[in-house]
């Protein structure tokens, strides 16, 4: 549902434009908008889960979700919009972390790599359905549509819930961190808010500038905190277990290229080459069909060459696949486009099953909520970063380099903006033991040498 919601609407955006009559790249507030609301509210979601109850949590979760999705599709103004946005987004902060958690107490280390790839296979049925579907529903409905297909999915999701989910609670809970909470959550506001004015140059690019200025010091007095605190709500001490800090770090340089792309491409296809929503559909959906068809190979891939080599050498090619789409134009073949979509879902879904296992592979029982919510967090904070750099590149690169007025040329350069940042990546995957996260992929067994034990970030 979530999944469904993010793509459908990145093909929807042209037409939503239409009817508020504003800039179709304007209405990006509308997708950063909820993943900032993601990303200030999903570390609390261990603690929440620990303290209340997996299922209790997971469904609330949900029907927050359904109402704010009733209201999306009710909005008549970009505000309206964007306010049901971040709602939706603190329905959506306790659903995958939740969920995540409650498979993470119940598999083993050794399954972890198999656990992950079965259970995102149904969270890929949104992207794969989701641009096709955003396009007819645009084409043949209206893009309310969009939204309110989440009410029947969602009461599906309460009743399976009820039925099959275990309430897991946590014995010893400690205090929640409050000062820990409004500080984070003031730095990424500030900094994410921040990033998004700062386009608007005339009117409200100063107040950008100063958001993000005062988003870093609250940062800064948040860090010190978090380090003096038993319990805090994002624990950064967790950054000293290496496999878990490269999953952070080089995960959160990787994803930004990738939450970059549903915002680039169904723009490009439609106000750069003319396309119809619906055509615009077709084509992107084959990066979410690449993506599935990946997730059956990677326990083997991760097996065989171990999760360093993967991660290098996928990440490599994952940037060539984005960097390839800046050779786009309006007389690319369609059929093209999507062996080459289909190709570069196939490589990131890859990296994402890998940077998932590797974030919990060195980790006890004690430290997976307060991770889960750190990691969650950190993926949906680098995700916003994307969408924001993308639409930056848009309307700041073709004056720099002294081509404005050019469509084309403006995705063109933003499409190898982006695969650069994803390429920065490679240097922290590089940082990782050859050995790392052995435990859990196999490949020490498979090499014929010895898995490590998990380490304890107090070590």
């Amino acid at each position: 549902m979530q999944n469904l919601d993010s793509t459908v609407l990145s093909t929807a955006l042209p037409s939503i434009g239409r009817s508020f009559s504003m800039d179709p790249v304007r209405l990006h507030l509308a997708l950063t908008s909820y993943l900032i609301a993601l990303a200030v509210f999903m570390p609390m979601s261990g603690w929440l889960a620990d303290r209340f109850g997996t299922r209790t949590v997971f469904r609330l979760a949900i029907t927050v979700f359904i109402g704010a999705s009733i209201g999306c599709g009710a909005s008549t103004s970009l505000p309206w919009l964007v306010g049901m946005r971040f709602l939706q987004g603190i329905g959506g902060a306790m659903m995958l972390p939740v969920a995540r958690l409650a498979l993470l107490r119940a598999v083993p280390k050794s399954s972890l790599v198999q656990a992950m790839t079965w259970v995102s296979v149904p969270a890929l049925i949104g992207p794969v359905v989701g641009p096709p579907l955003g396009g007819f529903l645009v084409t043949y409905a209206s893009w309310p549509w969009i939204f309110w297909i989440n009410v029947p999915i969602g009461i599906l999701g309460i009743i399976m819930s009820t039925i099959y989910f275990e309430n897991i609670k946590a014995d010893d809970v400690p205090r929640f961190d409050k000062t820990g909470f409004v500080l984070s959550a003031a730095g990424i506001a500030g900094i994410l808010f921040g990033l998004e004015l700062t386009p608007h140059a005339r009117d409200m690019g100063p107040y950008g500038y100063i958001l993000i200025a005062l988003g870093l010091a609250v940062t800064g007095f948040y860090i010190r905190h978090a380090l003096r605190h038993p319990a805090p709500i994002i624990d950064i001490r967790l950054l000293k277990v290496p496999t878990f800090r490269v999953s952070i770090i080089g995960g959160s340089l990787f994803r930004i290229g990738i939450g970059a792309i549903p915002f680039l491409l169904p723009l490009m296809l439609q106000e750069a080459f003319g396309k119809s929503a619906l055509a615009s559909g077709g084509i992107t959906f084959a990066a979410a069909a690449g993506a599935l068809a990946m997730k059956f190979a990677a326990p083997r891939a991760l097996s065989r060459l171990g999760f360093r080599t993967v991660l290098i050498w996928n990440a490599v090619l994952a940037s060539c696949s984005i960097a390839v789409c800046a050779a786009f134009n309006s007389a690319t073949p369609a059929f093209l486009m999507i062996f080459i979509l289909f190709t570069g879902g196939f490589f990131r879904s890859l990296q994402f099953t890998a940077l998932n296992a590797l974030g919990f592979a060195d980790l006890d029982e004690r430290q997976m909520s307060r991770a889960t919510g750190f990691s969650a967090m950190a993926q949906q904070l680098s995700l916003s970063m994307g969408v924001t750099i993308a639409a930056l590149s848009l309307q700041f690169l073709p004056g720099l380099i002294g081509t404005p007025g050019e469509t084309s040329s403006a995705y063109d350069m933003a499409f190898l903006l982006v695969a650069g940042i994803m390429l920065l990546s490679v240097l922290s995957f590089g940082s990782l033991d050859p050995k790392a996260g052995d435990a859990v992929s196999g490949h020490a067994a498979t090499a014929g040498g010895e898995a490590r034990p998990p380490s304890d970030p107090r070590t």
